[in-house]
């Protein structure tokens, strides 16, 4: 791809009210635009930097900015992927080149990845972290969606999860513990959020301190998320987990995410694709890898007060594919 021009910038989008997990509370979502430009084609990727992981605005935007020359000397997607490490850097490029490609073929991302046409997708709802009386009234609200994922991570887990069932009798739930359980606590909780309807827990125990859920029966499945980046991570997910969470700002983007996805069922985990609280452009790759996925989180848009023009289209929690005006 030589000749092509590299940009990357902040955009900041608000989120609809707040949204807070166990490590604390947010009322917007800074994100990195980036887009690869030729004489006729634009490709455009986003990513969120996350502290979780080291990462900052500015420091991901250097890194991007960084590869400028060898990007217009010929760094294509398959070089990025030596160039850069996981994370959310190369996921923005990795996106932008995807789209850079699909755009200068006329033809889909789907198509030139090989995978199948892209049909409707039903994702999760998140319930922010609060008191069990606001995430009751936010279940109930909500009610009506099939799938709801609850954050957790408090010394009243079991009291939420009983509010949010009262909120929303019939939907199916899974929850996110963000790392903030003891192995103890899984062991209490389990069979009780098990018989609330409860279907996955998400990162019980921190990462690099999990070794314990090699040892304890699992009757609540459990998947691993900031224990699981890309495919070098599975080795030492084995026997402990039941499921992985493919993010692709974790993986750095569409193409490791689908390699990691192959790798992952053939080693017999289950899947679920998430995100970080990104837009439409952020969740559109993402729904690539989505496809057939047992548990789909792609909820990010719906968290917002304002999204990108043009948007991904949901009807309740039911995503429509993308407009190539959009991405890919």
């Amino acid at each position: 791809m030589t000749g092509v021009i590299v940009t990357a910038h902040e955009d900041v989008f608000p989120v609809a009210g707040s949204f807070t997990i166990s490590r604390g509370s947010r009322t917007e979502i800074r994100v990195v635009t980036v887009t690869l430009s030729d004489d006729e084609h634009t490709g455009r990727g986003e990513c969120v930097p996350y502290a979780r992981y080291g990462e900052t605005v500015d420091g991901v935007i250097a890194d991007i900015l960084a590869l400028k020359g060898e990007i217009a000397g010929g760094l294509d997607r398959t070089a990025l992927q030596t160039h850069m490490k996981p994370g959310a850097a190369r996921n923005a490029l990795d996106c932008a080149f995807w789209d850079l490609e699909a755009k200068r073929a006329g033809k889909p991302v789907w198509q030139l990845a090989g995978l199948s046409k892209p049909g409707p997708l039903t994702t999760a709802y998140t319930i922010s972290l609060g008191t069990p009386e606001k995430m009751q009234a936010q279940a109930a609200e909500n009610a009506h969606r099939p799938l709801l994922k609850v954050k957790l991570g408090t010394d009243d887990d079991r009291g939420r999860i009983e509010a949010v069932r009262a909120g929303a009798p019939d939907a199916t739930i899974i929850v996110d513990a963000n790392e903030g359980w003891t192995v103890e606590t899984y062991q209490q909780l389990a069979p009780e959020l098990v018989r609330l309807g409860v279907a996955l827990v998400e990162q019980p125990l921190p990462a690099g301190d999990d070794e314990a859920l090699a040892h304890i029966d699992r009757p609540l499945p459990v998947c691993a998320d900031e224990s699981c980046h890309a495919r070098p991570s599975l080795e030492s997910l084995k026997g402990k987990y039941d499921a992985i969470n493919i993010k692709i700002d974790k993986t750095g983007g569409l193409t490791e995410a689908l390699l990691l996805k192959k790798a992952a069922m053939e080693a017999g985990f289950q899947i679920m694709t998430g995100c970080m609280l990104g837009t439409s452009l952020a969740m559109a790759p993402a729904m690539l890898v989505a496809d057939g996925a047992p548990f789909v989180d792609l909820d990010g848009p719906l968290l917002l007060a304002k999204d990108r023009e043009p948007a991904i289209t949901f009807e309740g929690s039911v995503m429509h594919p993308v407009d190539p005006a959009l991405w890919g």
